[in-house]
């Protein structure tokens, strides 16, 4: 025991020095983490404040001095309620917190002084996500919301997305107006440009990219059905190259692609040397859904 105690009073006599330093540093960030958790939680209720009343949204009001006006409304689509005692007002555009100061102002004019007005917006307006996302669905615009919050909030793309979402917008005039956006603008590249600002209504849609089928046959070494996704593509030498590629007995000279004309449902016949598209003399050959090639 006298041994560890002069092993402590001799070789760590700095320690009590350190800690006496460390002491002040430890009582700043304990004086200042919860100033810091207050920012933090101030960020995610800032979007909240800032919210916008719009039509369809479900408000509850209420009023302590005058529980006869305390009531649970929907935004008409106009952009008024209507208000037991008060009839309508024009709501539209405003806050929670704006709503409260001018309720508590027309009851100053008109029934008493100093009414303390709460605003509680219950139901928000709505966007809809539909198509290659994790949860297509509705979603609430809680405060500014841009294209990949909604995203995010939607459970990210799926595999299946095809290299383009549109945004289908009301105007003012009724008509509605197509926004075109590339992902790869969007998710790869981050070009912000492209991260809009989300109004009510607007219904997102990112269209399912879908598999598609061309058939192999003759002589390659895997013969039988080549799946591609639509918005990839596919061509002659692609197709023969997912079919395991020609055998040693292949005519390459010889290629035939039967397809059916989508117009008239006749059978066409197009010939090809893949001999000379692999040297470069010829064009590959893009195939379509439903081709069959033939490898001699």
């Amino acid at each position: 025991m006298n041994k560890a105690i002069i092993a402590l009073s001799g070789s760590n006599m700095a320690r009590p020095k350190r800690m006496m330093m460390a002491f002040p540093l430890v009582c700043f960030m304990a004086a200042i983490f919860p100033l810091c958790l207050a920012a933090s939680l101030q960020l995610e209720i800032l979007p909240v404040i800032d919210y916008k009343i719009g039509a369809k949204d479900v408000l509850q009001i209420t009023v302590f001095e005058l529980p006869e006006l305390n009531q649970t409304v929907r935004v008409s689509e106009d952009g008024s309620v209507s208000l037991s005692l008060l009839g309508k007002v024009d709501v539209a555009g405003l806050t929670a917190q704006g709503l409260e100061k001018k309720l508590a102002s027309i009851l100053d004019q008109k029934y008493t002084k100093n009414a303390h007005v709460t605003v509680f917006i219950k139901e928000f307006q709505k966007v809809a996500v539909l198509g290659a996302v994790g949860k297509p669905g509705m979603y609430e615009l809680v405060g500014p919301t841009s294209l990949l919050q909604i995203i995010a909030q939607a459970g990210g793309l799926s595999a299946q997305a095809m290299s383009e979402l549109y945004v289908y917008r009301e105007g003012t005039d009724g008509q509605r107006s197509k926004i075109t956006i590339k992902l790869d603008d969007l998710m790869v590249h981050g070009n912000q440009d492209f991260n809009i600002d989300l109004q009510p209504k607007d219904q997102i849609i990112i269209p399912i990219d879908q598999m598609q089928n061309v058939f192999v046959y003759g002589e390659v070494k895997t013969p039988g059905v080549v799946q591609f996704l639509s918005s990839k593509g596919i061509t002659l030498v692609q197709a023969i190259a997912q079919a395991g590629g020609t055998t040693e007995y292949a005519k390459k000279s010889g290629v035939m692609i039967k397809r059916r004309d989508k117009r008239t449902g006749k059978e066409l016949k197009i010939r090809a040397n893949l001999k000379y598209i692999e040297n470069g003399r010829f064009t590959d050959i893009t195939l379509e859904e439903g081709d069959v090639v033939i490898v001699p």
